[in-house]
């Protein structure tokens, strides 16, 4: 027994040497400082030393960088993967990904590359592929490093390039860093359909001479950012005068942009998963589905069936957060009215009406401006469909104020960041009992709101997270539109517009002029359509 553990233990460090050995090996992997400066008569240096370099010519410059090595600071790109299996191919796929990580942590980099690649694209239509535009740029943009981040700002053309397929990055280099050209590995398609395999990189440096040479940059001072491995599989030595390359006790000490230090704003997003999907993250995920589905039964049932006395405490107990701050005045003058009071909330999930409704412990009746009809048929509280058509809309929201107190979201959809869509005007001709309401939700695993997905699941997703939290804040009542000074057409815009401000200034949200209209073709690339069924 003691020569068979002997000999286990023996074959057992044979293959940790065989797989892990050469990743240390600065021979094989990486270029020494020594071999680098004798390669060519190029100027390397040390990327630190960017920072300090003031010379630099915005018209005459040209910064070639790797994405995966000089830009992002996570180590890996596991994360980003799985967010492409999840939200394009689903739960499977994303499962079968993760079942495949330690075999990824014993190939080769590029074999595991490939084998994501695989997993994530292959199959999956290129027509409706969106999470490169709609899902990535959010997470990418969370592991934007600052310091590359002041690199970039200096220099004029910017060239991206990465090992990883194009339609991963492209959008959101361009979109949100203002990159000129990306360079990327293309995936290979048939029909309409990923295959899952990448062209050869071969094609790419081919782009990259091509960039170079048509675009009239080859008068440029070329300077590359990459770390030693980068460097080497790009040949930026061809192209550069000078490259800075980057340690990784560089990356460690990179500190994250905040959002403030965005480029441009982050508005839309989309896709299911709140979190960065890390393997340890990821299974977890997985390991809390079976809860989290039985949770969110629970959780449904009470809030369906359940009066409010029992239906909140429950909620409470299974790890629901429901705060309310409530407006005494609003409180004092309750007196008896013969129409119900409009309440005006801004959109954060499709239960925005329903947790208005806990927070005061009243019936309420909700107006929408799209349903499912399967989220209609299950709603606790009565809601009625707009027609957005105007007067037909008009009508149906004084009869409903007629019967008892309305709750109206005129975004129109919902917004998941900290900003305000623009305000439709509508509500502000129906009452003089104007109440805003600000609403600010959290979560830590899923969104409850979707633009490409179905959007029965939202609400189930919502209460699927362990602890969902939902924040009520009841402002002081303005006046509508037969109230409000000055009168006139423009009116009806200016209480729609200052019910806006006042509801962003109590949750510190930006006001924007975008509309429902804009998010759907800039995340779905339609107009946000509902089906009924």
């Amino acid at each position: 027994m003691a020569k068979f553990f002997m000999n286990y233990f023996s074959f057992f460090f044979f293959l940790y040497r065989l797989v892990f050995k050469p990743s240390k090996n600065p021979k094989t992997f990486h270029r020494t400082a020594s071999n680098i400066h004798a390669n060519e008569g190029k100027l390397y240096h040390k990327y630190p030393s960017f920072a300090h370099r003031a010379n630099l010519s915005k018209d005459q410059t040209l910064l070639i960088f790797n994405v995966e090595d000089a830009l992002l600071k996570s180590p890996s790109f596991f994360p980003y993967f799985m967010l492409v299996a999840f939200e394009a191919g689903g739960l499977l796929r994303a499962f079968i990904l993760i079942l495949s990580y330690p075999l990824l942590c014993l190939v080769g980099e590029d074999m595991g590359l490939k084998i994501m690649v695989f997993v994530c694209f292959s199959g999956v239509k290129t027509k409706s592929f969106r999470v490169g535009s709609a899902v990535l740029p959010k997470f990418f943009l969370e592991d934007v490093a600052v310091e590359t981040l002041e690199v970039l700002k200096k220099g004029g053309k910017k060239v991206g390039f990465s090992n990883v397929p194009r339609v991963m990055i492209e959008s959101f280099l361009r979109d949100y860093l203002d990159i000129d050209f990306v360079v990327g590995r293309e995936v290979k398609v048939f029909r309409g359909y990923f295959l899952g395999v990448m062209e050869d990189k071969k094609q790419s440096n081919a782009a990259l001479e091509t960039i170079i040479g048509s675009q009239g940059l080859g008068n440029c001072d070329a300077i590359g950012i990459s770390g030693f491995k980068g460097s080497l599989q790009y040949h930026l030595s061809s192209h550069c005068k000078e490259i800075y390359l980057v340690r990784n006790a560089d990356k460690r000490s990179w500190q994250r942009i905040r959002r403030d230090e965005y480029l441009k704003p982050l508005i839309f997003h989309d896709g299911r998963l709140a979190f960065m999907p890390t393997p340890l993250a990821t299974l977890a995920m997985f390991m809390w589905l079976p809860f989290g589905i039985t949770l969110s039964m629970i959780r449904a049932i009470s809030g369906i069936l359940l009066p409010y006395r029992l239906s909140i405490p429950i909620l409470a107990y299974t790890g629901f957060q429901l705060s309310l701050s409530p407006n005494p005045s609003l409180q004092s003058s309750n007196t008896r009215k013969t129409r119900g009071r409009l309440y005006v909330c801004n959109h954060k999930t499709l239960l925005d009406p329903l947790y208005l409704s806990f927070s005061l412990q009243k019936e309420l009746t909700a107006v929408t401006y799209s349903l499912s009809r399967v989220s209609e048929l299950l709603a606790p509280i009565k809601t009625v469909r707009l027609a957005r058509d105007r007067d037909q809309d008009s009508k149906m929201m004084e009869k409903m104020l007629n019967e008892g107190d309305l709750v109206v979201c005129p975004e129109g959809t919902t917004c998941r960041e900290p900003y305000l869509l623009r305000f439709s005007p509508l509500f502000a001709e129906m009452s003089d009992d104007i109440v805003p309401v600000a609403m600010d939700s959290h979560v830590s695993m899923f969104y409850g709101t979707t633009a490409g997905g179905l959007k029965c699941l939202d609400p189930l997703f919502f209460i699927m997270n362990p602890r969902p939290s939902y924040n009520v804040r009841v402002l002081d009542g303005v006046y509508g539109l037969s109230s409000f000074l000055g009168g006139g057409e423009r009116s009806r815009f200016d209480v729609a517009n200052h019910v806006q401000s006042e509801i962003g200034k109590a949750l510190g949200f930006g006001c924007t002029r975008l509309t429902r209209r804009d998010k759907y073709l800039i995340l779905a690339g339609n107009e946000g359509i509902v089906n009924k069924s």
